[in-house]
């Protein structure tokens, strides 16, 4: 669902079985990406991935191969065994494979590209075998400008000891473009995708700030998971 109250059908990207919470936080950009180069920021509801919010994040670039975890799932605080809000996002990778995290991070601001990589946890005393994919999905700031990115980390595997940090055993870069030569002039907003939801239901604001405490979930569904927020200027 997305924050104009559409009824978005992601069923066509959850084909992973093993990691299917990155198939649904795919789904839902290409679903607010509507054929244009990239989506907004302002465009995310957490709604539209209720199942994936503690593997879900938001991140803000900040130099060239450097981006910033400005809003973070509860799987991500687990990892690290601390909070991760303001952090890089390199922590998350070990020391050898942070140039080339930094250099798709690049890519996929500069470019702009989606990033999906596959990721191995180092192993050690109390440190199981963890296997890992990581998908990095560029979007626009409220300025225009393509310097945030939705992501999801999820992981199979128990976490042991903390931190877990992760070296990159294959990538899937993907350079984007628009759908047609008039796509970058469409609006923001994406288009209608579903039917209208019931006038009467509750407005859920964006990442931007705290879900409401009294949102029920509906009849059969457990509660939607928490996402850690963090205060943004965008």
């Amino acid at each position: 669902m997305d924050q104009h109250g559409k009824i978005i059908d992601m069923s066509p990207f959850i084909k992973d079985n093993r990691f299917p919470a990155l198939r649904e936080v795919e789904g839902y950009w290409q679903a607010l990406r509507a054929g244009r180069l990239v989506p907004r920021r302002s465009e995310v509801d957490p709604r539209g991935i209720a199942r994936a919010l503690d593997d879900a994040f938001i991140v803000e670039k900040i130099a060239p191969g450097l981006a910033r975890l400005r809003i973070a799932g509860s799987h991500l605080t687990e990892l690290m065994g601390m909070e991760v809000r303001g952090m890089p996002l390199s922590a998350f990778f070990s020391p050898r494979a942070r140039a080339s995290a930094s250099d798709l991070i690049e890519q996929m601001f500069d470019n702009p590209s989606s990033v999906e990589l596959m990721l191995s946890a180092e192993r050690g005393i109390g440190k199981p075998a963890i296997d890992a994919r990581m998908i990095l999905l560029p979007m626009k700031s409220d300025l225009g400008d393509i310097s945030r990115a939705l992501g999801c980390l999820s992981t199979r595997g128990a976490i042991g000891r903390t931190p877990r940090r992760f070296d990159i055993t294959d990538q899937i870069l993907r350079r984007l473009v628009p759908a047609g030569a008039g796509a970058e002039t469409m609006p923001d907003a994406p288009p209608d995708s579903g039917p209208e939801v019931a006038a009467d239901t509750p407005p859920l604001p964006g990442f931007a700030a705290p879900r409401p405490p009294a949102f029920d979930p509906g009849p059969g569904r457990p509660d939607a998971p928490f996402l850690r927020l963090v205060k943004s200027d965008d």
